[in-house]
């Protein structure tokens, strides 16, 4: 079976060796050290969330994608995920096809419709069109994704007559829709015939199968071609499994808390929910490099997986050790899972 394994970061703004949170500025060259590392040991995409808080340090993806472009060869550099709904989707799409350019013909583009809701007011949009927002942009964006001229009216934003967008790309912009488990948002990835990524990053990756069964029923029923189906979910690699989850546990637990606070959930995160997400069934891939290979080979089987795309960067931690996962990953995780898969076939 034919896997992809990528790396996904949403910023997060990391310590310095002394403990001391470091700058936005040093966070975001170190993202591209980091890319320029995946390259290196062979991972094969690179993605980069936006955020506009301060616990992240990139908010406009695609600048640093094309700084990492010019230290990169290979790998293919996207987002994850671009909020198209407080964002133009006709600047969305020239962006992504300049990076294109500047990559040479590497760069994708994951939208979403955004789990932090900060672009929002910071862009002059009310949340109350939330849906309606991303539904009619992504239906924008498709259609610039022919580079034709293009004629569009909808009630969110200017019409457009015989509009044309530039630069073109040499051979189109590959697109995907991040979807966290609505059972509409598959069947629309499906109608638009983009490949759907779903961010897994609690429970159990089973309870994803149906959603990947209804996106390949509604391909057919909408006689789309064949998509791809990609899983985003954290985790962390180290030597071993208790240097991996000491390393990730209290990153993770601080930054679960805070969102619970600000959201109003009940209760906190303790070790015990972590050690349940560590587990088979759990939605974080943590600990050495085989335990992290063979959860991977099973959630790729399991769920008929294109991609797999790890979130390795996770609240504080430092560079040297996001380092040494990447390498880990790149180096020790991505050959066994493909060992793994060689052994059985996905089951679908």
């Amino acid at each position: 079976m034919d896997i992809e394994l990528g790396l996904d970061t949403f910023g997060d703004v990391t310590r310095g060796t002394d403990g001391e949170r470091l700058s936005d500025a040093e966070t975001i060259r170190n993202i591209v050290a980091q890319a320029k590392l995946a390259d290196e040991v062979g991972l094969k995409f690179f993605g980069i969330g936006e955020h506009h808080r301060h616990e992240f340090a990139v908010s406009s993806p695609e600048i640093v994608l094309a700084a990492i472009a010019s230290v990169t060869k290979d790998i293919r550099l996207g987002t994850a995920v671009t909020v198209l709904s407080s964002d133009d989707p006709v600047r969305v799409y020239e962006r992504f096809a300049t990076l294109d350019a500047v990559s040479n013909g590497r760069a994708e583009v994951i939208l979403g419709r955004g789990s932090f809701i900060e672009s929002f007011p910071l862009f002059g949009y009310d949340l109350r069109d939330y849906e309606a927002l991303f539904e009619e942009k992504l239906d924008l964006f498709v259609r610039l994704m022919t580079e034709q001229p293009v004629t569009w009216q909808g009630a969110m934003r200017p019409p457009l007559q015989e509009a044309d967008v530039f630069p073109k790309t040499a051979n189109g912009l590959t697109a995907w829709v991040g979807v966290g488990g609505s059972p509409e948002s598959v069947v629309r990835t499906a109608r638009h015939g983009l490949g759907l990524m779903l961010a897994i990053i609690g429970g159990a990756p089973a309870r994803f199968r149906p959603y990947v069964d209804l996106f390949h029923r509604s391909l057919a029923s909408y006689e789309k071609p064949a998509a791809p189906v990609g899983v985003h979910s954290p985790g962390h690699v180290a030597d071993t499994d208790e240097e991996a989850w000491d390393e990730l546990y209290p990153e993770m637990a601080a930054m679960r808390e805070k969102i619970g606070r600000e959201r109003g959930w009940a209760g906190g995160y303790n070790r015990l929910q972590f050690q349940n997400e560590i587990g088979t069934g759990g939605a974080v891939y943590a600990g050495s490099p085989e335990r992290v290979a063979q959860k991977i080979a099973e959630t790729v089987r399991m769920l008929g997986l294109t991609r797999f795309d790890l979130k390795f960067a996770n609240g504080g931690l430092e560079h040297d050790k996001l380092m040494k996962s990447i390498e880990l990953y790149g180096t020790k995780v991505a050959p066994r899972v493909r060992e793994l898969l060689a052994e059985e076939p996905a089951s679908r």
